[in-house]
C-alpha cells in the first residue's frame, strides 16, 4: 500500500485580527466589522530522503506568520469587487458601496487582489501566496496545499491547491 504524509500547523501565532466587510447577494453589503481569525496550514507530499520529513515544521510556520502578520490590524479592502470601488484620494482610500463611502487612512489598510474579502478567497489567497514563498525560498512545491481560515469558532472555509 502506498504511504501517505502530511503535515499540519496551527499556532496562536497564526492568527490575525482584521476588519471586514462583504458584499453578497449581488446588491447587498454588511456592515463593517472585524473578526480575530485563526489560520491552519496543511501541506501533502513525499517524504525529502534527506531529511525524512515533507516539508519543515519551522519553516512552514514562519512563511505562514509573514503572510498573515500582512493582513494583522489592517482593514481588508477587496480590489476586485463588482459593487466596490476603491479610490486612493490624498493618504487615504475611500471605498464606495451605493450610496454609502468610508474613507481610511492608507496605512491602516491591504489591498487585496481578490473579489471579496471572504474566508474562502482569504484562504486561497494565504494559499497561492505561500505556495508562491514555498517555490521562490524553498524550491519546494507541495502536491496538496491546504489553507483553513477560521473566523469564528466552528466558522471556517479551506481552499485546497493541488500539484
Amino acid at each position: 500500500m502506498p504511504e501517505r504524509y502530511k503535515v499540519r500547523v496551527t499556532k496562536d501565532h497564526l492568527v490575525f485580527c482584521s476588519g471586514h466587510f462583504i458584499s453578497y447577494e449581488g446588491d447587498r453589503c454588511e456592515r463593517l466589522h472585524g473578526h480575530n481569525y485563526r489560520t491552519t496550514v496543511e501541506i501533502e507530499g513525499d517524504l525529502d530522503p534527506a531529511s525524512w520529513y515533507v516539508f519543515d515544521f519551522i519553516a512552514l510556520k514562519h512563511l505562514t506568520k509573514a503572510i498573515t502578520d500582512e493582513l494583522d490590524h489592517r482593514m481588508m479592502l477587496p480590489t476586485r469587487n463588482p459593487v466596490i470601488t476603491l479610490t486612493e484620494e490624498g493618504p487615504g482610500i475611500r471605498v464606495r458601496y451605493k450610496d454609502r463611502q468610508w474613507l481610511f487612512p492608507r496605512g491602516d489598510c491591504v489591498l487585496l487582489p481578490i473579489e471579496n474579502t471572504t474566508a474562502e478567497l482569504l484562504a486561497r489567497w494565504i494559499a497561492e501566496r505561500l505556495r508562491g514563498e514555498m517555490q521562490k525560498q524553498h524550491q519546494f512545491t507541495p502536491q496538496v496545499l491546504r489553507v483553513e481560515v477560521e473566523e469564528n469558532i466552528g466558522q471556517s472555509a479551506t481552499c485546497e491547491l493541488r500539484g
